[in-house]
């Protein structure tokens, strides 16, 4: 056969293999047009991976294809996905599983196993070195679901399913709403397209420089005391630029990806009481924000600690803050009482609105700690204690208290918080911090 002849069996064969398939369809509207270069195309059959670009960056993927093998997973199939793994950590750049299998193929009994062992040792040993997107398109059950669930951020289709066990409710809904899914979009094509958003948002690896937007244009939304934690994202954040995460789970805990003043940051914005859920929920965002040097944006309105709040749970929560090295600007906007103070307030940056209030006893407790005397005698003593309790927040739990106390750095109006936190982030761009030689938390 002549070099001619070889060169058009090379066309055929790619041919063959690049066959049209909603798997090829989906990794090739995550990527910029015309920038995915496919590997292993000859190899093995139910998955395709490769990279591309994604904004310009850097993207490594792979998505599976249900349609061949029935949508087992072989050998073959993992390891092209290994490979992928390998490459990511190489040259630092994001993983993107696009996932839609029936599981593995299990005649091929240990040794796939085996190879599920390898792939997800990968996953986790790049967890917090580049970021890991995983888009649920279909059906991932078993090991599939365990691969999932170990990337930064799940994003699922309506009619997707995701569960460790066959027959278990692996609904998109039900997977929202236990903290599972960050995302959920109402198909699979959706669900590329928001996986190419938040990609957008984040650095390539853990040594990259956060991403920067030129454009950064305030919302024109008036911030204000009377706002809810979403619109108050929405209100200081660059216009359009909030994305909300975990948005059905845990909803006294606002998480979400944005920008301000053109850089990405995360924000947390706490409302209420909290809960177990809330504080795991705040914490696992906060070490994700810390693992890619996103800075933390916190807005704290929180009555305190639940009564049925496990005590692990928050200290956690505080040792997240703690932990992070990176930058933290927390914002009291109402209460912030006990251990919920304690909690938020471990940051470089620590301002209140005038109408904060921020104590160690809600004032309706200090009062019958410290005043009780002044309740005897009253004719109204509900009236009376609420004069009392109004009198405490205006004085001592007051944030001209906290500030003298040297628990504020600052107290701002509302309309200024905008402007001031333009400013801080970009104080706080080189800071650096050294810690102690540790492995990890515990």
């Amino acid at each position: 056969m002549n070099y001619q002849a070889k060169l058009a069996k090379l066309e055929e064969m790619k041919s063959a293999c690049q066959t049209a398939s909603p798997a090829r369809e989906r990794i090739a509207a995550l990527f910029d047009e015309g920038t995915f270069t496919e590997t292993d195309g000859f190899a093995g059959k139910g998955v395709i991976t490769g990279w591309g670009q994604v904004e310009g960056g850097l993207v490594y993927a792979f998505s599976q294809d249900l349609s061949a093998m029935g949508g087992a997973v072989d050998r073959a199939h993992a390891r092209k996905i290994e490979k992928v793994y390998e490459l990511a950590v190489k040259n630092g750049a994001p993983v993107v599983m696009i996932l839609d299998s029936n599981g593995a193929k299990v005649s091929e009994g240990p040794e796939i196993l085996q190879s599920y062992q390898r792939i997800l040792s990968l996953s986790n040993n790049l967890s917090g070195v580049v970021p890991q997107v995983a888009v649920v398109a279909g059906s991932c059950v078993g090991i599939g679901a365990m691969m999932a669930a170990s990337a930064d951020f799940v994003i699922m289709a309506e009619d997707a399913e995701l569960c460790l066990t066959v027959g278990a409710d692996g609904s998109a809904k039900t997977c929202a709403e236990n903290g599972v899914a960050h995302l959920c979009c109402e198909d699979a094509a959706a669900a590329v397209k928001k996986a190419r958003e938040l990609i957008t948002m984040l650095p390539l690896n853990n040594l990259s420089v956060v991403p920067v937007s030129v454009e950064g244009a305030p919302s024109g939304k008036t911030v204000s005391t009377e706002l809810s934690q979403a619109e108050l994202a929405e209100a200081v954040c660059d216009a359009g630029s909030v994305i909300e995460l975990k948005a059905a789970f845990a909803d006294h805990v606002y998480t979400a990806l944005a920008s301000i003043g053109g850089s990405t940051v995360g924000i947390v914005a706490v409302k209420g009481e909290l809960c177990s859920k809330c504080a795991g929920k705040a914490a696992a965002f906060v070490r994700f924000c810390d693992s890619f040097s996103l800075p933390v944006v916190s807005f704290v309105d929180a009555e305190g600690f639940a009564g049925c709040t496990c005590p692990c749970a928050a200290a956690k929560l505080s040792a997240a803050y703690a932990d992070a090295t990176t930058a933290k600007i927390t914002v009291y906007t109402g209460s912030a009482i006990g251990a919920a103070s304690v909690a938020f307030g471990n940051a470089d940056l620590r301002v209140a609105w005038p109408g904060a209030v921020i104590s160690a006893l809600a004032p309706a407790s200090a009062v019958e700690f410290f005043r009780h005397d002044d309740l005897k005698g009253a004719a109204d003593l509900a009236a009376r204690r609420s004069e009392l309790a109004e009198e405490y927040a205006d004085t001592e739990a007051s944030p001209f208290a906290a500030a003298k106390a040297g628990m504020v750095e600052d107290i701002v109006a509302p309309a200024a918080t905008r402007d001031l936190l333009i400013s801080a982030l970009e104080s706080l761009a080189s800071k650096r911090v050294s810690r102690l030689p540790k492995k990890h938390s515990c």
